[in-house]
């Protein structure tokens, strides 16, 4: 990432934020922190991440009136007069979920209490004692 890119992502952060907090009155938006944004080299595109507290469904509420109100905030970034404002992409930031989730199991195995079954989460890394399967090769038999 340039200097440049770095510079107009945290101007673009910090400007979605205020836009969000102050000019976007759609209720289903909820508690949301943009936690981050990031512009492709030639300013086309941006992916705004957020962060949004509260219950699954409240969630995906707000992610939808979210991604529907980005037109609207890309249309107030016009006074940044930056060359190109770039077409606004809202993701969900889950890593405050994902650091409470690996906190609590933690906590629970410090304290020698099982940790509950809880529905498969898609992730990222490999998890312990698993290993994937070796390749079988086509003479092998």
């Amino acid at each position: 990432m340039s200097e440049r890119t770095a510079r107009v992502d945290e101007l673009l952060r910090e400007e979605i934020s205020a836009i969000v907090a102050r000019e976007v009155d759609d209720p289903r938006v909820g508690f949301v922190t943009i936690t981050g944004v990031e512009v492709t080299p030639d300013l086309r595109h941006a992916t705004v991440w957020v962060s949004i507290i509260g219950p699954e469904q409240e969630r995906r509420q707000s992610m939808r009136a979210l991604s529907g109100a980005m037109p609207f905030v890309r249309g107030r970034l016009g006074r940044l007069r930056l060359k190109r404002i770039p077409e606004l992409h809202a993701r969900e930031d889950d890593t405050s979920q994902r650091g409470t989730r690996i906190l609590r199991i933690l906590d629970e195995l410090e304290q020698g209490t099982p940790v509950p079954d809880e529905p498969p989460v898609d992730e990222t890394l490999p998890l312990p004692g698993t290993h994937a399967e070796p390749p079988s090769r086509a003479g092998d038999a």
